[in-house]
């Protein structure tokens, strides 16, 4: 990973408005590739503040999706820290937030004012179900996000005499749609570029999870075969665990018969074309696991992989983080705070042109208002008043 070139996006400014994780997280990585975030926290501090796991007051949870950002805290109750909020953003190249539709323009914060005075801003708003519409103002997180998209149904398809959705511990709809508005902010900044002008760019968490389901969107629309008894990825017993082996084509269907010494296989009627290997999916995997059963689940691993058949078993995030594939990679990052250290995953990308490793440090509530406000031309006596009013932390 280079350490000696300047990062992606040196000298970009980014005003963080976002709370929770779908803003924080795209903001993030903004920071990762270089530019300065200045994140914007109520006096109470952000949400994510108070979540486990914390040690000497300081979270992780809220380092790892704020790590390398700057804060500000500003009460926004108060009409001087709306002013503090314009005269920022009027010197941005990017402002996020992830409110529900409507707050920031009764802030007096909404799009239009703010690009009236700085033109070459892009203003990024993240929301449940977009910036207009009939559901619009409907609160939304992610869990709920999951549920109206249809994702969780879906999931639930897949899963043989599953009557239930599954309960939500894993918020991909935050994540995703960070990920999104963080293409969509770099894609308005190349047209920047080339027009000089910037845009409002309206991000909806419901259309990112759709975006997953592209096979159930077709299937919607056009019939689909009915799916087998047993589905085509899914796990496969061993001696001592399970596995799960991608057989997502002809050549890995061969490449599996060989793997499990079963080439009889390959002109079986019932597993030769892939209709009827489909049909009979159920049968095919219980003849794989006669094999598979007598092997442990490192054995089985590395039959598939001597024979290029995608594989791995199924692993707990611990056992992942401990793979030198990811230490080969420089995977995670090392973040300080006032708790001391932890780790953090860097973005999944590296660039030959500069580092986008996470930056290693998460500030407190509030470290660096007045040193923002200074650079930001505020005075001395202007500064003393915020503060004395409320509008910054003292």
């Amino acid at each position: 990973m280079s350490t000696t070139k300047g990062r992606p996006l040196d000298g970009l400014r980014v005003i963080d408005m976002c709370t929770t994780i779908a803003g924080p997280y795209c903001a993030r990585l903004l920071a990762d590739a270089g530019a300065e975030v200045i994140k914007i926290e109520a006096p109470e501090g952000e949400l994510t503040r108070s979540r486990p796991p914390i040690r000497a007051g300081a979270s992780t949870s809220y380092g790892g999706l704020n790590a390398g950002k700057r804060s500000l805290v500003l009460d926004l109750k108060q009409a001087a820290a709306v002013d503090v909020v314009r005269r920022l953003a009027a010197t941005a190249d990017v402002l996020v937030e992830n409110f529900r539709p409507g707050v920031m323009d009764r802030f007096g914060l909404g799009s239009g004012g703010l690009l009236k005075a700085n033109p070459r801003l892009v203003y990024c708003a993240i929301s449940g179900f977009g910036q207009t519409g009939p559901a619009s103002q409907l609160a939304a997180y992610a869990p709920v996000i999951h549920a109206s998209s249809g994702f969780d149904i879906a999931h639930m398809a897949y899963q043989p005499g599953r009557t239930m959705p599954d309960f939500c511990g894993i918020y991909i709809a935050d994540v995703l749609s960070g990920t999104y508005a963080f293409g969509a902010i770099a894609t308005a900044l190349v047209q920047r570029h080339a027009t000089g002008r910037g845009q409002v760019i309206d991000v909806s968490m419901l259309e990112a999870m759709l975006n997953l389901t592209l096979g159930e969107v077709q299937g919607t629309q056009f019939e689909l075969p009915p799916p087998p008894p047993r589905h085509l990825f899914g796990p496969v017993a061993t001696a001592d665990g399970y596995v799960l082996p991608a057989i997502a084509s002809e050549r890995t269907f061969q490449n599996a018969a060989k793997a499990a010494g079963r080439e009889d296989w390959i002109t079986d009627p019932r597993f030769e074309k892939y209709p009827d290997r489909r049909g009979n999916w159920a049968v095919f995997i219980e003849e794989m696991e006669a094999w598979s059963r007598t092997l442990s689940t490192q054995e089985v691993e590395a039959a598939f992989a001597r024979h290029g058949v995608p594989c791995s078993a199924y692993r707990t995030v611990a056992e992942a983080l401990a793979d030198p594939q990811l230490a080969h990679r420089e995977a995670l990052a090392e973040v300080h705070d006032a708790g001391g250290s932890f780790s953090v995953m860097n973005a999944p990308f590296r660039m030959s042109g500069g580092p986008t490793q996470v930056r290693d440090f998460a500030a407190a509530l509030g470290e660096h208002t007045r040193e923002i406000l200074a650079e930001a031309g505020f005075s001395e006596a202007e500064i003393a008043a915020l503060a004395a009013s409320g509008a910054i932390n003292r």
